[in-house]
């Protein structure tokens, strides 16, 4: 079985808690082996980590997933890819998500949603 492997970085106590060993307290980074063909639905679930209790969340640099709007659970991951996720209570300002890069199925679900990602409240628990 061929595998790749995920550089993952978890930002915030709460997620950071998912790192198991690799947690410094406010942030955890694991080089994660997954098998080939593996989605980010898979590496959530190889980290116990529902995804309704991530927020921003980017792949490569490109925004993937934001509260209330993940569309990247069947995105597929490759050998190196760089996985970034933040704790739901971080911030990010609304007036840059439709300039910031994105994976194409966070800008195709941007771009269907009735009001395109610009919303300014959330609900979460």
């Amino acid at each position: 079985m061929i595998e790749i492997q995920i550089d993952t970085w978890l930002y915030g106590r709460d997620l950071a808690s998912y790192g198991g060993e690799a947690s410094q307290s406010s942030f955890a980074n694991l080089k994660i082996n997954l098998p080939e063909g593996s989605t980010m639905q898979d590496l959530l679930a190889y980290l116990k980590l529902p995804t309704e209790k991530r927020g921003i969340t980017f792949i490569n640099g490109d925004l993937s997933a934001m509260v209330g709007m993940q569309p990247d659970l069947g995105h597929l991951l490759k050998d190196g890819d760089r996985v970034a996720l933040f704790h739901l209570n971080t911030m990010w300002p609304f007036q840059y998500r439709m300039g910031a890069s994105m994976i194409n199925e966070m800008q195709d679900s941007m771009l269907n949603s009735k009001d395109q990602g610009l919303h300014h409240t959330y609900d979460h628990d």
